[in-house]
């Protein structure tokens, strides 16, 4: 049976390093951290943890991180807490711009979207002058 954390069963196939990462919250360096902290070896795989180190692993993550669905409403409000006192930050996520000082002439199709407003020079082909 898998091990479900937050509400997220952890693949297990996969090093526990790496199916700690599919919290939200928890990336490489955090899921080193926690697991040098409960003694578990990192290429140890998820299905080979013995009960008491799932429920040792599953206590301290929900006693010592913020994680999943609270995580990201505490991200969400700090963004509307940004727009509402209208920081320059908030500002650029109302537009939907890059916040953190990127260009924006190119290379802002991640947040932008895959839009394209370029127009053409206006001047046709040599086929469609006829």
């Amino acid at each position: 049976m898998p091990i479900r954390i937050h509400g997220v069963n952890l693949p297990d196939q996969k090093r526990i390093e790496i199916a700690l990462m599919a919290l939200y919250g928890i990336g490489r360096s955090r899921s080193n951290e926690i697991l040098q902290e409960l003694g578990i070896d990192k290429n140890t795989k998820t299905k080979e943890l013995t009960a008491t180190e799932e429920q040792k692993l599953r206590d301290l993550i929900e006693k010592k991180y913020v994680l999943e669905g609270e995580l990201r409403r505490d991200v969400q409000q700090n963004i509307r807490r940004m727009m509402e006192a209208r920081t320059y930050k908030g500002g650029r996520h109302a537009k939907r711009l890059p916040v953190r000082g990127q260009r924006t002439k190119t290379n802002s199709r991640t947040v932008r979207g895959n839009v394209r407003k370029t127009a053409g020079s206006g001047r046709k082909s040599s086929s469609e002058k006829t």
